[in-house]
């Protein structure tokens, strides 16, 4: 998913960014707002790792949602 549709979407994607960085407090979530700098930042400072390594992460998640939204619209098509 790109992170334009992330941060549009945040509202319903804070529970999931809560579930993968279970560091995160509520107003990091609210900080964030969607956006990649803001959340790889927030990453990094609260779990201690480089930059690279926290933008990787935050890529790697943005893609298994794309793959999560694909399996969705096709599970739907079918029915």
């Amino acid at each position: 998913m790109n992170w334009d549709r992330i941060e549009g979407n945040w509202k319903q994607m804070m529970g999931k960014a809560r579930e993968k960085w279970g560091k995160l407090t509520n107003d990091d979530i609210e900080v964030i707002g969607g956006r990649r700098d803001q959340l790889v930042g927030r990453i990094q400072e609260r779990y201690g790792i480089t930059r690279d390594v926290a933008q990787q992460q935050a890529d790697e998640w943005a893609e298994a949602l794309k793959e999560d939204e694909k399996v969705r619209t096709a599970g739907h098509r079918k029915s």
